[in-house]
């Protein structure tokens, strides 16, 4: 037998201080004069500010990004969507696998804990094929990107344009190279539109539902099974996770078309496909992505309130997008019908779903609500703007999103910090952040409490 030696950190704890550490140095990296245009540095809030939307995979940003940055700075900003984008853990087991070290059993029970499983087998083995389906996916969006952004940029600049949007889109970062305007320049370009819609789901669908789609795949292939007999063979994380993703794009879109068939200012001149890509494209990049094709302050306020709903559910778990993510928000829905059905186990495609997740999915829901309340109070009386401005920006950092109205170019320094302070607990995880400073685990019971009733409703 053999002792594992016990880690100063916990999973959670390593999460937290991991982000943390990085947002310093990123901070620090940033305000090199080598790494802005100008060559005179750029000041610490900017800074920390750019960095902690790079890491957090958000997309809010106080520079133009195009502008400001230096080739160096902004090979810094993709590493850091990149760090961001795959998480403290299965960045860093990677670059020791790179670099040829030993992965020891503490750093495997770290993996294994970061992504829920319940075995210790083929965990190395797993972070490479995440790292190189990461790599691969990256390389096919940046190929598709340089047909257009070749013949607009030139070979070498056009290479590194493809390259950095395709790992921001793939990160659900929705940090662009464009200008200050985002993808309002390509809103009719099917190939941007098509391509950036593609690796915003790739990446925020999760690594989880990668696995079990390719494992199914292979069973196809060997056994010569049916449909049916594919979705029979699906886990109900992938299930869940791809089902609600599909529900969530389809009625977002018809929505956003119902909203704004007529508006002149979104998509109320456009041929009805165009309507349909641009609407559609909103509804993707509204779960956390952050590219916008349209200025949001053009929408109208029940697309607005749409967007943040979508903005608040975001991506699935274990994946690059935000949010309280969909199978979060999907368990809890399916414990208020069973509720009303009056049914005493909350189930799904002929499973139970057990009582723990539903108490964890509470707990992130009622820990992000109170955070974005919170944040958008504090900023409400730091910066006096519109209402619906402040509550979108809220939500876009702390969803990490990305999207604004227009407030983040007029933020204050302490409005700055704020969105700071959001974004980073949006990427980390409210639950995280509270397990983080909960260092003692609870002894199971003993003795069980008399019950007595109470009136609910």
């Amino acid at each position: 037998m053999f002792r594992v030696k016990k880690s100063i950190f916990t999973t959670t704890q390593t999460i937290a201080i991991g982000f943390f550490v990085a947002i310093l140095a990123g901070t620090i990296l940033l305000m090199l004069p080598i790494s802005s245009n100008s060559g005179q540095g750029t000041n610490l809030v900017d800074a920390m500010f750019t960095t902690t939307t790079a890491i957090c995979v958000t997309g809010l940003t106080t520079v133009v990004t195009a502008d400001h940055w230096s080739v160096f700075g902004k090979i810094i900003i993709a590493i850091l969507m990149e760090f961001g984008g795959l998480g403290v853990v299965t960045f860093t087991t990677s670059m020791f696998l790179i670099m040829g070290k030993r992965i020891t059993l503490k750093d495997r029970l770290l993996i294994q804990d970061a992504y829920n499983l319940d075995t210790l087998r083929g965990l190395v083995k797993l972070t490479m094929r995440v790292m190189k389906g990461t790599v691969i996916v990256q390389l096919a969006g940046a190929l598709l990107y340089s047909f257009q952004f070749i013949p607009e940029h030139g070979l070498i600049k056009g290479i590194a344009v493809s390259v950095f949007t395709s790992i921001s889109a793939f990160c659900n970062a929705g940090i662009d190279l464009v200008g200050p305007s985002s993808f309002v320049p390509y809103c009719r370009n099917v190939l941007i539109n098509v391509v950036t819609m593609a690796l915003i789901v790739i990446g925020g669908i999760g690594f989880p539902v990668w696995w079990d789609v390719i494992r199914i795949f292979k069973m196809k292939e060997k056994d010569k099974i049916g449909i049916r007999g594919i979705l029979r063979k699906f886990q109900l994380h992938s299930k869940l996770a791809l089902c609600i993703t599909a529900i969530l794009i389809l009625t977002g879109t018809v929505f956003i078309l119902i909203f704004e068939w007529n508006n002149p200012n979104t998509i109320g001149r456009f041929p009805w496909w165009e309507k349909g890509m641009a609407a559609m494209f909103q509804s993707v990049t509204t779960r956390t992505a952050g590219f916008l094709t349209i200025p949001q302050e053009n929408f109208t306020n029940s697309s607005n309130l749409l967007f943040m709903l979508l903005m608040f559910v975001g991506g699935s778990p274990s994946g690059t997008a935000g949010g309280v993510k969909t199978v979060t928000v999907g368990i809890l829905l399916l414990t208020a019908m069973s509720i009303i059905r009056g049914k005493e186990d909350t189930e799904i495609f002929h499973r139970k779903i057990r009582a723990e997740y539903i108490r964890k999915a509470l707990a992130v829901v009622i820990i992000f609500i109170g955070w974005l309340m919170l944040s958008t109070m504090l900023l409400l009386i730091v910066e006096k703007a519109d209402f619906l401005d402040t509550l979108f920006e809220a939500t876009s950092a702390i969803a990490t999103v990305g999207l604004t109205r227009g407030l983040t170019g007029r933020l204050s320094t302490l409005g700055k910090l704020i969105i700071i302070a959001t974004m980073y607990i949006g990427r980390v995880g409210p639950i995280t952040m509270m397990l983080t400073f909960n260092v003692k685990k609870s002894k199971p019971k003993m003795v069980r409490l008399p019950e007595e009733r109470i009136i609910v409703g």
